[in-house]
């Protein structure tokens, strides 16, 4: 049986969804991708906002979130750590 995801794990993969639809996804999108209910989602965009990691801009009453280099940043680094630990078995 597989584990539950880590709060680390969920901000990562919300990061991952953005990033693969090339830097713009609508809200409703990511819930999706990322697997999450709404008001999950909800609780990790307001988070991620607040750390700087991804923004939000409205075009035509539309919502597009996008990831900032602060969060792209985390997210590589974030990648190393999870490839480091695969490669030893942690």
């Amino acid at each position: 049986m597989k584990r539950k995801r880590s709060r680390t794990d969920i901000i990562h993969d919300i990061l991952r969804c953005i990033l693969e639809k090339n830097n713009k996804i609508k809200p409703t999108h990511l819930m999706y991708k990322s697997n999450l209910s709404h008001s999950q989602m909800n609780q990790y965009l307001e988070e991620l906002f607040a750390m700087g990691l991804i923004e939000k801009t409205t075009t035509d009453n539309k919502s597009i979130i996008s990831i900032t280099k602060k969060g792209t940043g985390f997210y590589k680094q974030y990648s190393q750590m999870k490839e480091f630990e695969k490669t030893f078995g942690l």
